[in-house]
C-alpha cells in the first residue's frame, strides 16, 4: 500500500486531533525515544532512516501499532514523494558521536546541510512545523562558562570536529532564515550531553564507553587528565524538552539550551561507574582529542522560564537504567558475563531499570 493511500493528508485542527508525523533519524537514540512519545499519543508516525548509526531494533515493535511506517532513505536525497502530508516535521538525522561523524566528514557535513534543506523544502510544502536537533557542539570549545544561548562560541571550521560542529551551525542559520523569509514555524534545540538506553555500544560517547568497559572489567580510558567536564541528561528529561518546546508559542522561537546543568568531572564519572558496576576495571589515560572541549555546562534558564523544563532524572538513577540496558543487551549477545547481579546488591532495581 503506498503511504499516501494509507493516511489522509493534514488538516487544519487543534492540538489534540491526530497528526501525521515524519521524524528523520527516528531510527536512532533520540529518534526511537521520541518515535515512542508520538505513537503512544496515537500519532501516525513515519520514521526516515538509512540506518548509518540508527538501529531497526529500536522502533520493530512500533510497526506492531500500525500507527507507524519505517522508511529507509537518506535524507541528502530529498524526501520520497509518496509520503502524505505532514503537520510536523522533526529533523534529527546526523551521526552525533565523534568517532560516527569523523568516519565520513563530508558526508556528515552534507547530511547537516542538504538534510536540512530537504526537510525545510518539505516542511514549507506541507505548512508543517517544523523542529531542528541542533546541538552544545555549536560552542566548539567554549570561553564562556556555562553557555548561554547568546554566547557565539568558539569553533574551528577546519578542525577534526568541524564537519558536525559547523554543520549544526549552517543548520542553524538555514533553519532561523527560512522561518524569517518564508514564514514557518521553527523550533531548534541545542542539545547537551544526553544518555540512556538504546545509545550504541560502539558509538564512542563517554557513558557508554565507560558501562561497556566496567561490563567487561577492562580498562576505562579517559581523555587528558579526566578532569574535564560534561553535564549529563537522561534520555527521558531531554524527550519531555522536546516535545514542550515544539508545542511552545513564539516566545521560544531560536535556539533553546536543553540539558542538565549539574556539571560532572570525567574522572568522577568514571569511577561512578565502576562502583555502581562493581567491576574490577582500573583508569588509564590516553592524549585529550584535539578541539575537545574542556569544559561543557548548559545555561537553562530559557528553558526554565519558557517551557517550564528541568532535568528530574538524577546521574546516579540514570546511570541504573543504563547499566542494566547495556548489561541485557551484551548478556543476549553474549559478548559479556551477566552483571545484574552486582547492579542489584549495588542497590539498583532490576524491574524498575528496563529500556
Amino acid at each position: 500500500m503506498r503511504f499516501d493511500e494509507a493516511l489522509p493528508g493534514a488538516d487544519p485542527g487543534g492540538e489534540s486531533r491526530l497528526k501525521n508525523i515524519l521524524v528523520t533519524g527516528g531510527a536512532g537514540f533520540l529518534g526511537s525515544h521520541l518515535c515512542d512519545l508520538m505513537v503512544s499519543r496515537g500519532h501516525r508516525v513515519f520514521c526516515v532512516d538509512n540506518f548509518h548509526t540508527g538501529s531497526r531494533r529500536n522502533v520493530s515493535r512500533l510497526e506492531a501499532t500500525k500507527k507507524f511506517w519505517m522508511v529507509d532513505h537518506d535524507v541528502r536525497q530529498g524526501l520520497p514523494e509518496e509520503l502524505p502530508r505532514f503537520d510536523e516535521i522533526y529533523n534529527l538525522a546526523c551521526p552525533a558521536s565523534p568517532k560516527h561523524y569523523q568516519s565520513d566528514p563530508v558526508r556528515t557535513a552534507m547530511v547537516n546541510a542538504m538534510g536540512a534543506w530537504n526537510v525545510l523544502q518539505r516542511a514549507e510544502a506541507d505548512g508543517a512545523r517544523v523542529f531542528h536537533a541542533s546541538t552544545s557542539e555549536v560552542y566548539g570549545d567554549p570561553e564562556v562558562h556555562p553557555q548561554p544561548e547568546s554566547y557565539c562560541g568558539n569553533v574551528n571550521p577546519v578542525g577534526p570536529r568541524a564537519c558536525y560542529d559547523e554543520g549544526k551551525r549552517f543548520a542553524e542559520t538555514l533553519f532561523m532564515d527560512f522561518a524569517k523569509t518564508r514564514g514557518i514555524t521553527v523550533r531548534m534545540v541545542r542539545i547537551f550531553n544526553t544518555y540512556g538506553p538504546r545509545m550504541r555500544a560502539d558509538d564512542g560517547r563517554v557513558v557508554s564507553n565507560f558501562v561497556i568497559q566496567a561490563l567487561r572489567n577492562e580498562p576505562l580510558t579517559v581523555y587528558g587528565d579526566g578532569s574535564q567536564t560534561r553535564s549529563f541528561c537522561y534520555v527521558s528529561d531531554l524527550i519531555m524538552g522536546l516535545d514542550l518546546l515544539m508545542h511552545s508559542g513564539s516566545e521560544a522561537a531560536g535556539p533553546m539550551n536543553l540539558g542538565n546543568p549539574a556539571e560532572v568531572p570525567v574522572h568522577d564519572l568514571a569511577e561512578m561507574v565502576i562502583d555502581m558496576v562493581g567491576s574490577r576495571s582500573r583508569i588509564v589515560r590516553l592524549p585529550l582529542p584535539i578541539d575537545d572541549p574542556k569544559r561543557r555546562r548548559p545555561d537553562i534558564s530559557r528553558a526554565v522560564e519558557l517551557l517550564g523544563w528541568k532535568p528530574k532524572v538524577a546521574l546516579e538513577q540514570g546511570l541504573e537504567k543504563t547499566i542494566a540496558y547495556f548489561d541485557a543487551t551484551m548478556a543476549e549477545s553474549g559478548s559479556a558475563p551477566s552483571k545484574t547481579a552486582v547492579i542489584a546488591r549495588s542497590g539498583g532495581h532490576l524491574s524498575e531499570l528496563a529500556p
